[in-house]
C-alpha cells in the first residue's frame, strides 16, 4: 500500500460553502422602489440612511426581510400554513444569500387591556412557576397566580369509551388568579346614564343622545321604541322599577319589530358591546369623544389594581407577593432574584435573572412587570421586543431593526450602539433603518436611498463605508455633520401654564411654570418623566391640542385624502361642477367601481398560499365606475385628482375653475409639514412611520387651540428634514401658539426658547426637574446630563 506524502505547503481552495458571504438584490420594486441593485455583507452592520419615504424600509422590511419569512413558512406544511399570515413574495427579481431574519420594528404593542410588560416578554410566566414552587401558602400551579385565568369549578356525567360505555360521575377544577370584579383588568368602568339620554323625554321625543342612534334606526331607537317592554311615550325619569331593570339591564330577549326577528338587550350591556368592546383608538373621533365622555375608568377596588384574586395575592415570597414583584422596577426585581439562591429552582432563577438583567441593559430597567403594553412609547416597545433576542445562542441571523434609537436620549444611545455591535460580534448580519448620526457612525457598511421622496426616491445614491457617505454629494453626506446652533435672541414668555404637586407614574411632586408664547422643550433621559408631567397634567381640553405617538389606524381604502378630511371638500366642488351627487365621487359609496367594489384591484384568496391582486380590468385600477370618470373639474377626472402629488394638487385647487379655499387649506397644510410628495390616493398602509407622524400633526394643525403639545415629532425625520420642522414650529410660535415639545433630539433643544430638563435618571431616580431655562444657560452650566451632552453637540 502506498503513501501519498506532501511535498510543502499548499494554499487550500476557499470551500465553495464560504463564497456565500453576501445578500444581493436584483430588480427590487417593492413600493416605489426603482429596480434597486444591492450588495449586502453578511456578518457586518449595515445602516440604511435616506429621507423619510425614500424606500428604506421597503428595502429591508418589505423586501430582504418578507422573502426570509416567506420561504421560512413554506418548510412547514400546507396543514401548518393554513393557520399562517399568507404573504405574496416581493417584487424582486433575484434574492440570493437570504438567512433567516428576524424583524424588531416600532409597531407599538397590542393595546389589549390583559397584555402587560411581563406578558409580552414571558417572565410573568416564569414568576408563576417560582411562585407556584417557593410561594407559602401554596395555592396551587401556576395558573393560580396568573390574572387571565379563571378559577373553574364543573361536575357532571361524562361517558368513557372503553370496551362497555359507560358513564362515570367526574368533577373538574381548576385554580386560577383572576380577580372576580374587574375581570383581570385590574380597572372597572363605570358608565356615566346621563350621557347616554336625557331623562327628562321619552324615547319617542328623541331621549337618546347617543353618537349615530336616530329615530328611523330599527336596531337602536326603533328597537326600544317597540320592544313591548316600555312605554316610548313615558319620560324615562317616569319608568316603573320594572321598565327601568329591562330599560338598563334585561338579558337578551328575542322580540319582533315590524315583522323582523331582532334582539332586545339592556341599554348598558348593548353599549358595552358596540362600544367599549373596541379599541378606542381605531373610532372616528365623535364616537372617541362620546366614549370618554360617558366613561370613567376606575382601579378596581378589591384587588386594588393589581388584576389577581386575593389568593394569588396571599402567597409571599420572603414577605413578597407576586402582585408585589410585578409592581417593582425591573432593576428592583433583579436584585430580589438574585437574593433567592434556592437550590431546587436554580435553572428557572437562572433564566428569569438573565432576562431581567437583559431589561436594565437595554436601559428599560425603570419599567415595572404590571406595566399595561398598549401605554409604551414605539421606541420602548421596539426595546422590549429585543430582550428575547440579547441572550441567544442563534448566529448567523439577520436581524432587522427599524430606527432603534427612537425615543433614546443621547446618553442612552450609546448603549444601544453597543448592543447592536454585540449582535454583529456573535456572528449576525445587522441591518439598521437609522437617522440619527450618533448610530449611523458605528456602521460597517452603509446604503443611501433617495434622492427624495416617494416618487423622487427608491434609488441607490451611495454604498459604502460612513466616511465615502460623508464625502459623497447625496443629501445624507451634506448633513450628516449638520449642527443647530444656540439662538443669539430667545423669545420673551407671553404667561405660564403652573403645574403644581404632579405625581403621575415617577414624578416626585413637580412643580413648574411652562412658559406660553414660546417654544418650550421638555427633555430627559428615557424613563424620566417626560410624558408622565406633560401629558399627565396638562389636561387635552378645547385650548389644547396634542399630538401623540399613537399610531394612525387606517386600511388598504384609506389615504392622506380621506384621513386629512381632504376628500370632502374635492367631492362637493367636483358635485357642484358637474349637477351631481358628491356621493358618486368616492370610492367607498356610489361611485364605486361594481367589479372591484372601490379597491382597485381584485383579490383572489389562494387558502394557504398568498392572496393575489391584480388590477380590476373593468375600471382599470382607477376605482370608480366610468359614468363617474367623465364628470370633470378643472379638466381632471376624481381618479386624476386622487393621483396628484400634494404640491401640484396644492396649485390646482389653488386657482382657475377648480379653486376650492377648503382643499387648500388642507393642502397647504400637508405640504408645511414636508409631505408635498405624498399622493393624494395613496393608502396610508404603504406610508412610513414618520410620514405617519406628519400626517397626523398636519390634520391636528386644523384644530382650534393655543397650545400645541407634541411628543417627538422628529421620528422618522431625516436630518434634511429636522430643519423643516423646525421652521414650522417657528411659524406655529409666530402665529400665537404656545408649542410644548417632548424630544430628544439635540437641534429641537438647541432651537428652544425654554428648556425643562427631568431626571436625573429614569423611574424612581427621576422624576424631578433638574433645570429650568434657556438653552444658552442648560450649556453653560453642564449640571445635568442633557446639558453636557447638548454642549458637545453645539461644539460649546
Amino acid at each position: 500500500m502506498s503513501k501519498v506524502t506532501a511535498t510543502g505547503p499548499q494554499s487550500p481552495e476557499p470551500h465553495a460553502a464560504d463564497s456565500h458571504d453576501m445578500i444581493r438584490v436584483h430588480g427590487a420594486r417593492e413600493n416605489n422602489l426603482k429596480d434597486v441593485d444591492v450588495e449586502i455583507p453578511k456578518r457586518r452592520l449595515t445602516v440604511f440612511t435616506g429621507v423619510s419615504g425614500s424606500g428604506k424600509s421597503s428595502l429591508v422590511f418589505d423586501t430582504i426581510a418578507a422573502e426570509s419569512q416567506r420561504m421560512i413558512n413554506e418548510t412547514y406544511s400546507a396543514f401548518v400554513q393554513g393557520f399562517m399570515p399568507a404573504t405574496a413574495r416581493p417584487e424582486v427579481d433575484v434574492l440570493d444569500g437570504l438567512t433567516t431574519a428576524i424583524s424588531v420594528d416600532q409597531q407599538r404593542m397590542g393595546g389589549d387591556p390583559r397584555s402587560t410588560v411581563g406578558t409580552a416578554t414571558d417572565v410573568n410566566a416564569m414568576l408563576r412557576i417560582l411562585f407556584s414552587r417557593l410561594g407559602r401558602p401554596h395555592i396551587g400551579p401556576p395558573s393560580a397566580y396568573s390574572f387571565n385565568t379563571a378559577s373553574v369549578r364543573a361536575s357532571g356525567a361524562i361517558t368513557v369509551e372503553r370496551g362497555d360505555r359507560k358513564a362515570v360521575k367526574a368533577t373538574f377544577s381548576r385554580t386560577g388568579g383572576m380577580c372576580t370584579h374587574c375581570e383581570g383588568r385590574g380597572k372597572v368602568s363605570d358608565i356615566d346614564l346621563g350621557q347616554l339620554y336625557d331623562d327628562t323625554k321619552s324615547i319617542a321625543d328623541g331621549a337618546f343622545t347617543i353618537p349615530g342612534w336616530k329615530p328611523d334606526n330599527l336596531w337602536t331607537v326603533g328597537l326600544y321604541a317597540a320592544s313591548g317592554f316600555l312605554d316610548p311615550h313615558k319620560p324615562i325619569r317616569s319608568f316603573t322599577e320594572q321598565e327601568m331593570q329591562d330599560f338598563l339591564h334585561r338579558e337578551p330577549t328575542k322580540v319582533k319589530v315590524k315583522g323582523v326577528n331582532l334582539t332586545y338587550e339592556g341599554l348598558i350591556p348593548k353599549i358595552q358591546k358596540s362600544f367599549l368592546s373596541k379599541d378606542k383608538e381605531s373610532m372616528q373621533p365623535h364616537i372617541r369623544a362620546f366614549v370618554e365622555r360617558a366613561v370613567t375608568f376606575a382601579t378596581c377596588p378589591e384587588c386594588d389594581g393589581t388584576r389577581l384574586s386575593e389568593g394569588a395575592r396571599s402567597s409571599k415570597i420572603g414577605g413578597v407577593s407576586i402582585a408585589d414583584a410585578c409592581a417593582m422596577e425591573i432593576r428592583d426585581l433583579a436584585e430580589w432574584v438574585r437574593g433567592l439562591g434556592e437550590p431546587s429552582v436554580a435553572p428557572l432563577l437562572t433564566a428569569l435573572q438573565n432576562t431581567l438583567d437583559s431589561f436594565t441593559e437595554i436601559g428599560l430597567g425603570y419599567l415595572s412587570l404590571d406595566r399595561p403594553a398598549g401605554t409604551l412609547s414605539g421606541g420602548e416597545a421596539q426595546r422590549v421586543k429585543m430582550i428575547r433576542h440579547l441572550g441567544s445562542s442563534l448566529t448567523d441571523v439577520t436581524y432587522v431593526f427599524d430606527e432603534p434609537t427612537v425615543g433614546l436620549h443621547p446618553h442612552d444611545i450609546q448603549r444601544m450602539n453597543t448592543l447592536l455591535l454585540r449582535l454583529r460580534d456573535k456572528g449576525n448580519t445587522v441591518l439598521v433603518v437609522e437617522h440619527k448620526p450618533e448610530a449611523i457612525a458605528i456602521a460597517d457598511h452603509v446604503v443611501d436611498l433617495g434622492p427624495g421622496a416617494g416618487t423622487a426616491g427608491g434609488t441607490v445614491c451611495f454604498e459604502g463605508t460612513v466616511e465615502g457617505l460623508r464625502a459623497s454629494d447625496t443629501v445624507t453626506g451634506r448633513h450628516l455633520d449638520d449642527r443647530a446652533t444656540l439662538k443669539q435672541t430667545v423669545r420673551t414668555p407671553a404667561g405660564a401654564l403652573p403645574i403644581r404637586g404632579a405625581t403621575a407614574n415617577n414624578l416626585q411632586g413637580v412643580d413648574v411654570d411652562i412658559p406660553l408664547g414660546v417654544l418650550c422643550v421638555v427633555t430627559g433621559v428615557a424613563g424620566s418623566g417626560k410624558s408622565s408631567l406633560v401629558h399627565g397634567s396638562i389636561p387635552a381640553d378645547g385650548g389644547v391640542v396634542s399630538v401623540d405617538q399613537s399610531a394612525i389606524r387606517g386600511s388598504r381604502r384609506s389615504n392622506p385624502a380621506t384621513y386629512t378630511g381632504l376628500l370632502d371638500p374635492i367631492r362637493k366642488a367636483f358635485a357642484k361642477a358637474n349637477g351631481v351627487k358628491p356621493a358618486l365621487f368616492s370610492a367607498n359609496s356610489e361611485g364605486a367601481c361594481p367589479a372591484c367594489n372601490g379597491a382597485g384591484v381584485i383579490y383572489t384568496d389562494l387558502a394557504m398560499m398568498a392572496s393575489v391582486a391584480t388590477t380590476c380590468e373593468d375600471c382599470d385600477g382607477k376605482r370608480f365606475q366610468p359614468s363617474v370618470l367623465e364628470y370633470r373639474l378643472g379638466g381632471r377626472d376624481i381618479s386624476e385628482v386622487l393621483a396628484m402629488p400634494v404640491t401640484e394638487a396644492e396649485e390646482f385647487f389653488g386657482a382657475g375653475e377648480a379653486r376650492t379655499p377648503a382643499a387648500h387649506r388642507i393642502l397647504g397644510r400637508l405640504a408645511d409639514v414636508g409631505l408635498g410628495y405624498l399622493s393624494l390616493g395613496q393608502p396610508l398602509t404603504t406610508l412610513s412611520g414618520g410620514e405617519r407622524q406628519r400626517l397626523k400633526l398636519a390634520t391636528h394643525m386644523a384644530d382650534q387651540g393655543g397650545v400645541y403639545v407634541l411628543d417627538e415629532p422628529t421620528t422618522g425625520l431625516h436630518l434634511a428634514d429636522v430643519e423643516q420642522l423646525l421652521g414650522l414650529l417657528d411659524r406655529l410660535v409666530d402665529s400665537g401658539k404656545s408649542v410644548i415639545v417632548i424630544e430628544h433630539h439635540q437641534a429641537v433643544m438647541a432651537h428652544a426658547d425654554w428648556i425643562v430638563d427631568l431626571g436625573p435618571g429614569a423611574g424612581h431616580d427621576g422624576g424631578r426637574v433638574v433645570f429650568e431655562g434657556t438653552p444658552a444657560d442648560l450649556v453653560a452650566a453642564r449640571s445635568t446630563v442633557t446639558g453636557e451632552h447638548l454642549a458637545r453637540y453645539v461644539g460649546a
